[in-house]
């Protein structure tokens, strides 16, 4: 119908919104006068106690509701997927883009490069702050919209335009400053490419963030990460030796920070640890956690939680169970010490089959890019025995899919053998203590 506004998906029974008379399909245009162009300005202006909406109804009727409500009081409206409406797509070109480095012919949604600071509030996605105009910058610190999640890389103007491709890029400090003078919080991010951003412009990015502490309140440091389809021939990843320097230089700068700040506030990713063969920091070391979704920490909690469960193991099992257990070339070492452990349980066998990455390339080593396809054909034809079981990071969210679009259930109907997607040590140990008849 051409009008700026949020259509409603569902009016909950009972609800402020049923009692006024609106219904699935009605479109909110404004409040008190403001557009609604988002559920984010769609939840700040219902805050207010007296409110007029504009309405069109799904009939063409032109409504203006006055309603009054208490402050924490909600109207009761859904607005489904479309809540953001259009989603601001990314503006750069990145010289490690990972969407630009899958293969062809993939899902449609794999291929959508966004870059929205609405989300980035709403859902913690990382952005980079190039397509932002002024108004845009104004409404987060007006509307509080913090923690926002920005992708760095460097803080020296003219490399941050090179890696981002994009000329608008080389104004992140005076962004960041100004993000920082409004209140927001920040979690930075630095994609580390070697011989690139690392060396003297890691330390350069780290100090000038820093010195928007607190506002900048962690600082997550993470290896490029390429496919085989990467077509940039500048960019490689980090050898173990590499590896050991980043994080030689982030201990020496996390205890720097400590002293200054009490709080470590730069972290590597785990990544950088497992390739380098160094031991994972202690649970202390990761100051709450603030990016665990960007692998900081993921493997501490991991080895935490399982060091916690294993007093509680059974010393055997009333009848022979055999496992295969699956892991990425990355976290194999880590998965191996668990597997020894459960083997010393009795009448029950498990085994570590570590799986390369064919089909992103043997560089990715991370569990959570395996498809069903490298799976089938590393495993097909052998003996599994009675269950085999993968880390749920492997499958869409929310659905029981691969990257390549095979379902769980079909990747159990090629290799003959029932299928446990799981989540964390807990959820391993369960699945493989239960019984038979419960598998998938």
């Amino acid at each position: 119908m051409g009008q700026r506004g949020l259509q409603i998906v569902q009016v909950l029974p009972g609800s402020i919104a049923e009692e006024v008379g609106l219904e699935p399909g009605d479109m909110v245009l404004s409040i008190n006068d403001m557009p609604v162009p988002d559920i984010i300005e769609y939840r700040y202006l219902i805050a207010d106690e007296e409110l007029y909406l504009h309405i069109i109804k799904q009939n063409q009727e032109d409504w203006v509701l006055e309603i009054e409500k208490d402050y924490e009081d909600d109207l009761g409206l859904d607005f489904g997927d479309n809540a953001f409406g259009s989603t601001k797509r990314c503006q750069n070109k990145c010289i490690f883009c990972f969407v630009d480095q899958m293969p062809p012919e993939m899902r449609k949604t794999l291929y959508i490069k966004d870059d929205d600071y609405r989300l980035s509030f709403w859902q913690g996605n990382f952005i980079t702050l190039t397509n932002l105009k002024p108004e845009d910058m104004e409404r987060i610190v007006a509307q509080k919209l913090s923690p926002l999640y920005v992708s760095v890389h460097s803080t020296d103007p003219e490399l941050r335009q090179r890696i981002l491709g994009n000329p608008r890029a080389g104004k992140i400090m005076e962004q960041l400053t100004f993000l920082a003078a409004g209140g927001i919080e920040v979690h930075a991010q630095i994609v580390l490419c070697p011989e690139i951003n690392d060396g003297t412009y890691l330390k350069n990015t780290v100090k000038d963030l820093a010195a928007l502490w607190p506002q900048i309140s962690s600082i997550a440091v993470v290896p490029v990460g390429l496919t085989r389809y990467c077509r940039n021939s500048l960019v490689r990843s980090y050898t173990p030796n590499e590896a050991r320097q980043v994080i030689s230089f982030i201990s020496e700068i996390q205890n720097k920070f400590l002293k200054q700040y009490n709080n470590p506030l730069v972290f590597a990713s785990d990544e950088f640890y497992l390739l380098a063969g160094l031991p994972i920091p202690v649970a202390a070391n990761y100051a709450g956690f603030p990016q665990i979704e960007n692998g900081i920490g993921l493997t501490r909690l991991f080895l935490d939680k399982w060091l916690e469960l294993v007093p509680s193991l059974p010393t055997g099992l009333q009848k022979t169970r055999r496992v295969t257990l699956i892991s990425g070339v990355l976290a194999s070492s880590i998965l191996a010490q668990v597997v020894d452990r459960l083997n010393m349980i009795d009448n029950l066998e498990v085994c570590l089959r570590v799986v390369v990455n064919k089909f992103f390339g043997e560089q990715v080593t991370v569990a959570g890019l395996l498809t069903a396809s490298d799976l089938e054909a590393a495993l097909a034809g052998d003996d599994l025995g009675d269950l085999l079981i993968l880390p749920s990071v492997m499958l869409k969210a929310g659905e029981q899919i691969f990257l390549d679009d095979i379902s769980l259930a079909k990747l159990a109907g090629r290799l003959k053998i029932p299928i446990a997607a799981v989540d964390g040590p807990a959820d391993m140990i369960r699945v493989i203590l239960q019984s038979p008849e419960k598998l998938p």
